[in-house]
């Protein structure tokens, strides 16, 4: 047998494990012999290109890149949510802790890992320099960084298709002195400037020329000689002005710093190298950096707020009653007192800690509205921590779809993102875009069914995955790798609530 064969049939056997499947019922699934599937596991059967979309298909799980082949999902509209739901860890702070684990010249252990399209690519960036990574039971994420990192030979493909990889300079500066890194791509939101990560950086002698392609990056790292304010207040430029600042001996000072869950993720695993910081949860961080970070660390990654507001949308617009486990309540407290106030009903568990020992978590027990919610009073905007989560802002255009009365919805932070909110309309949302950040909407919704091409922003994406839901009748969601790149298992964990997803493959 050969390796690429004896890999896939290592990952299809995992796969089915971990969805409790026998060999038997899998064979059934597919329509073929448990023999057939002994071969496949043990890498000694071909595999065509329509098996393995079967193969896919049946474990709701993409085995390989089939081609140019798009994932879709057809949505059987109109059914009711029920039962409960665990949430994962969040994919922002994963993303931001792979980056800062080149900093740590022994091995890191990021627990529960998601794993998204967003991880994989990184994970594939890594290895290309150098990083040995190994997945552990659980979804533990082993990474071991190099003696020395192969910057020359960077996955450039992988680092084109994530935006993530700017964080590896906060990093890297602090072991190679001139290094290039592709541009970044992701999501298409507008410009989404990089100047605050450039202006932050440049106080610790980074130097950053934009040539075909690339960020040049040079190197000289030293410790700033006043207060690093950040441009903007911005989750990502704050991890990698971080990073810079835990891998350089003495005191930095951050001001404008951003407080929100995946940038105190980032301040206790770097507490847990050893770095010292005070301030965590303000938007002013004192850093105490260390030129010599080698430990072997073990780090539980917290749960993902944003999955937590993705099925609190679901079940408001689809008007249906779930519970929510292991919410973290920080970072969703104002949302859901904006829906109290539109006449959602929850209850809230007793708060208990999470697996990190330091973010707060609850169970939050969704209500059904029967119709009586009504649109706030004031617009729906979103901000900085501790204001509304600029991520979770989308999620409120399927729920004052289902609200009587006209909602405002201000997306003042990205140039595109309202534009993608307009497509809303073609399930029958009454909406109207007032300029490129605000929408009205008009409420309630008669829902219909339709075939969409999902938009480039994850959220956006979700957001008419979520108007689906409540629409009777069969839609076609297509080419959702978008959305794969921030949820793990969504389509299955719908159905897991009585909603009527099925993935399909082009070929």
């Amino acid at each position: 047998m050969n390796d690429t064969s004896a890999k896939v049939g290592q990952l299809i056997y995992q796969i089915r494990q971990d969805k409790g499947l026998t060999q038997a019922e899998f064979a059934k699934q597919l329509k073929t012999s448990q023999s057939a599937v002994n071969r496949i596991e043990k890498g000694k059967q071909n595999l065509s290109m329509d098996m393995l979309g079967r193969i896919s298909d049946v474990l709701n799980k993409q085995i390989v890149s089939l081609g140019t082949g798009a994932v879709n999902l057809r949505i059987e509209g109109g059914h009711e949510l029920k039962g409960e739901i665990t949430l994962k860890t969040s994919k922002n702070a994963a993303v931001a802790l792979i980056c800062a684990s080149l900093l740590n010249k022994g091995t890191t252990t990021l627990r529960s890992v998601a794993r998204i399209e967003e991880v994989n690519r990184l994970i594939e960036v890594l290895e290309s320099i150098g990083v040995k990574t190994r997945w552990l039971p659980g979804n533990d994420l082993e990474i071991k960084p190099p003696a020395k990192f192969n910057l020359e030979n960077i996955d450039r493909e992988a680092a084109k298709k994530t935006r993530s990889v700017i964080m590896f300079i906060g990093s890297l500066m602090h072991h190679e002195s001139s290094f290039k890194i592709p541009y970044a791509g992701g999501c298409e939101l507008g410009r989404r400037t990089v100047l605050p990560h450039l202006y932050g950086l440049e106080e610790f002698g980074v130097d950053i020329e934009t040539k075909v392609g690339n960020y040049h990056v040079t190197s000289k790292r030293t410790l700033p000689k006043r207060n690093v304010v950040l441009y903007e207040s911005g989750d990502t430029t704050t991890e990698n002005i971080l990073m810079a600042a835990a891998g350089i001996d003495g005191e930095t000072v951050i001001k404008m710093a951003s407080a929100n869950y995946m940038v105190q993720d980032l301040c206790f695993y770097l507490q847990k190298l050893g770095i010292k910081i005070d301030g965590i949860g303000t938007s002013t961080l004192r850093v105490t950096g260390s030129s010599k970070i080698k430990k072997n660390v073990s780090y539980a990654v917290s749960e993902d707020p944003v999955e937590g507001m993705t099925f609190i949308a679901a079940a408001v617009t689809t008007n249906s009653a779930i519970t929510i486990k292991r919410a973290p309540l920080e970072f969703l407290e104002l949302e859901l007192l904006k829906l109290e106030k539109m006449g959602l009903e929850f209850t809230l568990s007793n708060p208990y800690p999470a697996e990190n020992g330091r973010t707060e978590l609850v169970d939050i027990a969704i209500k059904k509205h029967n119709g009586g919610l009504v649109a706030p009073v004031d617009k729906i905007h979103p901000n900085v921590f501790p204001g509304l989560n600029m991520d979770h802002l989308p999620y409120f255009v399927p729920i004052a779809a289902v609200a009587k009365g006209r909602t405002l919805i201000h997306d003042w932070v990205y140039e595109d993102r309202a534009l993608m909110y307009t497509e809303m309309k073609k399930i029958g949302v009454k909406l109207e875009l007032a300029d490129p950040h605000r929408v009205y909407v008009d409420g309630p919704t008669k829902w219909r069914a339709t075939d969409l091409v999902a938009p480039s922003g994850i959220r956006p994406a979700v957001m008419l995955l979520i108007g689906m839901l409540a629409a009777p009748g069969v839609s076609m969601l297509r080419n959702v790798y978008t959305i794969n790149r921030g949820y793990e298992d969504l389509a299955e964990r719908l159905n897991s609530m009585g909603a009527h997803i099925t993935v399909n493959h082009d070929l």
